[in-house]
């Protein structure tokens, strides 16, 4: 059994390919150039291509698709959600078509967001629920949709709809730790938007989950409960021992991220429904618990 990883570099394909390799399983990394190691194979997502003929030798009979232009590495220029969209789409219809190539049986865990589900205001929603408006909930609709080869291949697919990572070395809440660190950290606008989020243990836990289990379609990778943007930020600087009294407010976003702000402040409340039933259990079920882990690490 050998499993490939797009996206191993990042925060949590990184941490996937560490979690598996102790377990002694072997992990391919696909990577954007030429293969200069035994265990990577060059692919080019903007070309929909990847080396089948080296995914074969490897005997890759697993994928794990986590690539894609980070949604809030640049300010939201035309240009940047075009590659935004054109990063997650052509990637995973390059990815899709390769684990329908591969000799089966196959499976692919597909990354995706909980950002599918659009702002869902008081709202509690899992999987059943349909896709919200917005831009970023059109781009997680098309990016599934690319998988859909694969699926029609009869690879056995699922999609990894992940929420908040915690984490103190990437994603939001280690842009946020810093900040906090020096005690101006607060509530964003009026704090009372949910946050679905997840430790990134059990964010590697959870993909092995999907990987290891004969299950299909969309899982919502996210602890429990939602909570709110006001308790998520007292609960961070309760972690670190510092005051949260400086609330950045709506407009402050908007000048400083242009129309990302609007996402920041979008309230998402989802629930891992699927994951529960199948029987997933989490390390971390709780924002303490999971700021506790990633301070530690």
């Amino acid at each position: 059994m050998s499993t490939a990883i797009t996206g191993a570099s990042g925060l949590i394909g990184s941490a996937l390919t560490q979690s598996l390799r102790a377990d002694g399983e072997d992990v391919v990394r696909l990577v954007r150039r030429p293969a200069s190691a035994p265990d990577e194979v060059s692919w080019d997502p903007a070309r929909r291509w990847v080396d089948l003929p080296a995914l074969k030798e490897a005997g890759v009979d697993r994928i794990v698709h986590l690539a894609g232009a980070g949604v809030g590495d640049h300010r939201w220029t035309d240009s940047y959600k075009r590659e935004i969209l054109s990063s997650r789409v052509d990637g995973t219809a390059a990815i899709a078509a390769a684990a329908a190539a591969l000799p089966g049986p196959v499976a692919l865990v597909s990354g995706s967001a909980i950002g599918y589900y659009g702002d869902t205001g008081d709202t509690v929603v899992d999987e059943s629920a349909p896709p919200g408006r917005g831009f970023l909930a059109d781009v997680v609709v098309q990016w599934e949709a690319a998988a859909a080869p694969a699926e029609e291949a009869g690879v056995r697919v699922t999609y990894a709809r992940t929420g908040l990572v915690v984490s103190a070395t990437g994603g939001a809440f280690g842009r946020m730790i810093p900040i906090f660190k020096t005690g101006l950290g607060g509530r964003i606008g009026s704090g009372a938007q949910l946050w679905s989020f997840i430790s990134l243990p059990d964010e590697v836990r959870a993909l092995r989950f999907l990987l290891d289990n004969e299950v299909t379609g969309p899982f919502n990778l996210v602890a429990p409960q939602p909570v709110t943007n006001d308790q998520a930020t007292r609960d961070l600087a309760a972690a670190l021992h510092r005051p949260a009294k400086l609330p950045v407010p709506k407009f402050a976003l908007k000048a400083a991220l242009g129309e990302f702000a609007g996402e920041i402040v979008t309230s998402q409340g989802v629930a891992p429904h699927r994951l529960t039933a199948a029987g997933f259990h989490w390390d971390q079920p709780t924002l303490p618990e999971a700021l506790a882990t990633a301070l530690a690490a």
